[in-house]
């Protein structure tokens, strides 16, 4: 008997040093969390983004070379021009495919050009200069290796529906042009500041599905505008919405008009869409598509000159300027009393265009199988578009039908973007003249035949299947476009997208946990049915990023009603809720108006006898509780680096107090 005594005292012992040694690691492993260092300051997180942003290889250059002066040079270079770091291993093979994809892409690029020219109500010869100057700056700075860059047709519908109603391009197009320039300044600053202070979250407010939609109904908005070169109408309307396009193609047909200009659109459009059935279908035969827009000028221009088509009321572009790209520093207007709305306009297509692009960009990126910086994208695309405000370029940004014809020519880097540039300008030096019988039904339909790529079906379909909420904000944002404006489309898509964030933050997602059972493993019990509650434990985790002024009441109180219905549960059991764990593993940050709701939850728990504890905090919320003190409140013992060491404390002082009865 003393034998068994003795075994069962040294079994007990045992089992008291096991519980001993665990709870000290668990206490040293709290200890971690509490002893965690300062995190950076605001001023730090600052330097640390524009590091990131204009050196890029500083983490990848020894402390050694950091330290010289010119070992700094050399990351801030390359980071701010990235063609000299992969320049250096350029190869003739290399070269031998972007000169072949640089041609074949000005081949589209130049009927395009001049088409989205006309959508934005400019000369022709503006968008030629958009498609020289951009695409050479963002050679050096971009980081893309397949984006194509230029006028696209989005960003030119969006300059000629805003900004006409600032300056009527009919009645004052000098004016116009002027605006569009100072607009495009504007957009290149924003974009540059996006890009140079890590703001890129500003752009996802237009997300997946508000694009989806946006660009659906800009589709439909400039294929009805096309009607007017299409037809030959003289007197049109400057509005976008659907009813008064149609009203302007109605009240057209009281009005003398050609049917040479139906004639000659239809049937080339029908020729360019064949070429690109046939491209569809056989891939070598990429080529076919890409030069169809070329063939297609080339052709109506002659059969325009030939017959003197233009004597018969076939509408041509008449007026085309050639030669280098002339300066715009003087024609911006800072002095013009629209300033403001520049400024408004710009930051709009700023954000539309940097959405293109870095969606363009990182689909082919992924192909390709590297990673693309969005911010350094920004940056790029907002320096060349600044620089070419200067030289009498507009809004440029990545074509995505552009992009996939590079991409399909097989280009290597950012040099075909280099050929496409000086075709360009050759072909504004020597072929400018050709191009007056250029009839204008033939870039309506180019511009067309461009359009359907810009409408996806399938992903409104995903995003319905998926997500209804995404499936309003797609909606939304169409039906804006459609009945509405640019405007009214863009803010309904914005509107409902931040309604959308502001309702999960102010409705956070709050679960209560249970154990799975022979695991340490913490999840919800609605999901997880296996998953058992504690007896006495009350665990709930916070699936917020943080708890702030807009949350923080919720937080409570919802925590407070399931405390209480938990104890009216078992109101008759000695099993009554003795600790309540927080999960914070998701809560990244704490405002004053969240730290004022814990401490109002602590001293309700108080009453009631129940403690609070608190599990895996983050950085910078454990280090703003200690400086409200809340820490020393609650008491630094209830502070635990996990759930699982959480429950094994709380456990263990049960046991205890249950042994020292």
């Amino acid at each position: 008997m003393g034998s068994m005594a003795s075994e069962n005292f040294s079994i007990e012992l045992d089992h008291l040093n096991a519980s001993a040694n665990y709870d000290g690691r668990r206490k040293e492993r709290a200890q971690w969390l509490l002893d965690s260092p300062q995190p950076p300051t605001l001023c730090q997180e600052l330097i640390t983004s524009l590091k990131a942003t204009v050196l890029p290889n500083a983490n990848t250059l020894s402390s050694k070379t950091q330290k010289t002066p010119s070992g700094f040079a050399v990351s801030f270079l390359q980071g701010l021009f990235p063609i000299l770091k992969w320049g250096r291993n350029y190869k003739a093979t290399k070269f031998k495919k972007d000169l072949m994809a640089g041609l074949t892409l000005a081949s589209l690029c130049i009927p395009q050009s001049i088409g989205y020219a006309n959508l934005a109500k400019l000369d022709p010869q503006y968008g030629l200069y958009t498609s020289v100057v951009p695409p050479l700056i963002y050679a050096f700075m971009g980081s893309s290796r397949e984006i194509a860059i230029g006028p696209v047709a989005v960003v030119s519908m969006l300059l000629s529906a805003m900004v006409s109603k600032v300056v009527d391009p009919a009645q004052d197009p000098i004016a116009y042009r002027n605006i569009v320039f100072t607009v495009t300044f504007f957009a290149g600053i924003f974009q540059a500041v996006f890009g140079l202070f890590r703001l890129g979250f500003l752009v996802d407010f237009l997300s997946h599905a508000a694009i989806v939609g946006f660009m659906a109904g800009a589709a439909i908005v400039i294929g009805l505008q096309q009607l007017k070169g299409l037809l030959g109408i003289n007197h049109f309307t400057t509005k976008t919405d659907v009813v008064s396009v149609f009203k302007a193609v109605f009240n057209s047909f009281h009005e003398p008009w050609s049917p040479f200009n139906f004639l000659i659109g239809c049937a080339f459009l029908i020729f360019i869409l064949i070429t690109r059935f046939i491209g569809r279908r056989n891939k070598k035969m990429f080529w076919l598509p890409a030069l169809a827009p070329l063939l297609s000028v080339i052709l109506s221009t002659l059969i325009v000159y030939l017959s003197k088509a233009d004597e018969r009321g076939v509408k041509i572009v008449k007026h085309f300027k050639g030669g280098l790209n002339p300066s715009s520093v003087h024609d911006l207007q800072f002095n013009s009393p629209h300033l403001g709305e520049s400024a408004k306009i710009g930051l709009i297509c700023a954000i539309i265009a940097l959405t293109e692009a870095i969606s363009v960009g990182r689909s082919f990126a992924s192909i390709k199988g590297y990673q693309l910086d969005g911010n350094k994208e920004m940056l790029a695309i907002g320096f060349m578009n600044i620089i070419g405000s200067l030289t009498s370029c507009y809004a440029a940004t990545g074509s995505f039908s552009r992009t996939a014809v590079n991409f399909s020519a097989g280009c290597e880097t950012v040099v075909s973007n280099i050929v496409m540039a000086v075709t360009v300008l050759i072909s504004l030096e020597l072929l400018t003249k050709f191009m007056y019988y250029t009839p204008l039904a033939i870039l309506a339909s180019i511009i067309l035949s461009a359009l359907p790529g810009l409408i996806d079906l399938r992903g409104a379909y995903h995003i319905w299947k998926v997500d209804k909420m995404d499936f309003l904000v797609c909606t939304g944002a169409f039906l804006g476009v459609l009945f509405g404006s640019v405007e009214i489309g863009l803010l309904v898509a914005v509107g409902v997208s931040f309604v959308k964030v502001v309702v999960d933050v102010i409705r956070p997602s709050i679960q209560v946990l249970g154990r799975l059972p022979g695991t340490e493993i913490f999840c919800e019990r609605a999901q997880f049915p296996a998953a058992t509650a504690i007896p006495g434990i009350f665990i709930v985790r916070i699936n917020s990023g943080s708890i702030c002024f807009a949350n923080a009441n919720f937080i409570v109180e919802k925590t407070l009603r399931w405390v209480a219905a938990a104890n009216d549960i078992e109101k008759n059991s000695l099993e009554r809720v003795r600790v309540v764990v927080l999960d914070m593993s998701n809560v990244t940050n704490i405002d004053t108006s969240g730290i004022i709701a814990l401490e109002e939850l602590h001293k309700n728990f108080v009453s009631q006898g129940t403690q609070l504890a608190m599990a895996n905090p983050r950085w910078k919320v454990i280090e703003k509780l200690k400086a409200a003190e809340f820490v020393n409140k609650v008491g630094g013992g209830w502070v635990f680096l996990t759930v699982a060491d959480a429950v094994e404390a709380c456990l263990h002082l049960k046991m205890l107090a249950f042994t020292n009865r």
